[in-house]
């Protein structure tokens, strides 16, 4: 069986951590290759299965990425996650679906492509501070937080953007800087382990390329069940899913449910990559 870990030209041969996925394949007779996901010259039909990893430029590319999976639909690629998912995943509107079906998310507005954006019209009056992002980003593309003081400013800055692509507006919550932000993994809907992630002092953004510092964590129990229950909205099979949010009070607020191409942070959990190949080979089989 052969199978392509899609990865990002800035990354043609996958992270470090997720390049030892492949002698872990090894073992089960899998042969996996990392692949960049808008090389050309790749023929996709000769992979039994793509699995995506570190396609970490795919929001830069966005039409580009957005006709590639058309073309994989139309040839009737297998993907890991499926297509369907990666599809819905990949527009942070499905926030909003989420919340309707009972999920906790942080307070967010939802902001559809418009040509007079007006900020001040949107933004609640008890919120003190807030985040805008595009709906279609990762790692904190093109997101700002502002106070409210700065709210002219922002819509300005905003307004071309917002004309092209739909938006969010978050209210800003100052635990992500205290209490930091977690996120638990699963593998095949089934819990593997948790990270907690603070930014650097001064700072909001919780990736380590900005100074975030990670820790792995072990969530109460009841986390752990409001997370599954994230995960089990799903009605589709999941190789991984990554539910990233702010636990206050023992409620786990929801950020972002990761189904494309998070890290998974697998040298944070003894074994944890084992797992990740463990539901690949139920998921292929």
């Amino acid at each position: 069986m052969k199978i392509a870990l899609l990865t990002c030209e800035r990354l043609p041969e996958l992270t470090e951590s997720d390049r030892l996925l492949i002698p872990e394949l090894a073992k089960h007779q899998i042969e996996a290759q990392a692949v960049i996901w808008n090389d050309k010259t790749i023929d996709w039909t000769k992979f039994d299965c793509l699995i995506f990893r570190n396609t970490w430029d795919y929001y830069q590319n966005e039409k580009e990425f957005n006709l590639w999976l058309s073309q994989l639909e139309k040839a009737k690629i297998k993907t890991l996650n499926a297509l369907e998912i990666v599809q819905r995943n990949k527009h942070k509107f499905y926030l909003r679906d989420l919340q309707q079906q009972g999920i906790a998310i942080l307070p967010t507005i939802f902001i559809d492509p418009t040509s007079t954006l007006n900020l001040g019209e949107l933004l609640p009056k008890e919120w003190k501070k807030a985040v805008i992002k595009p709906a279609f980003s990762a790692g904190s593309y093109l997101t700002e937080v502002f106070e409210v003081s700065e709210i002219t400013t922002i819509n300005q800055k905003y307004r071309t953007l917002a004309a092209e692509k739909a938006l969010l507006l978050q209210e800003f919550w100052p635990q992500i800087q205290t209490e930091g932000e977690t996120s638990l993994v699963f593998f095949n809907k089934q819990f593997s382990h948790a990270v907690n992630k603070k930014p650097a002092t001064g700072d909001f953004r919780i990736q380590v390329q900005f100074g975030g510092k990670y820790t792995s964590v072990v969530p109460e129990k009841s986390v752990i069940e409001q997370a599954q229950k994230i995960v089990d909205t799903f009605p589709e099979k999941l190789l991984y899913a990554r539910v990233d949010g702010i636990i206050t009070n023992g409620k786990l607020y929801l950020m972002e449910v990761e189904c494309i191409e998070p890290d998974l942070y697998f040298s944070y959990s003894h074994g944890a990559r084992e797992k990740f190949v463990s539901a690949t080979l139920e998921l292929i089989h």
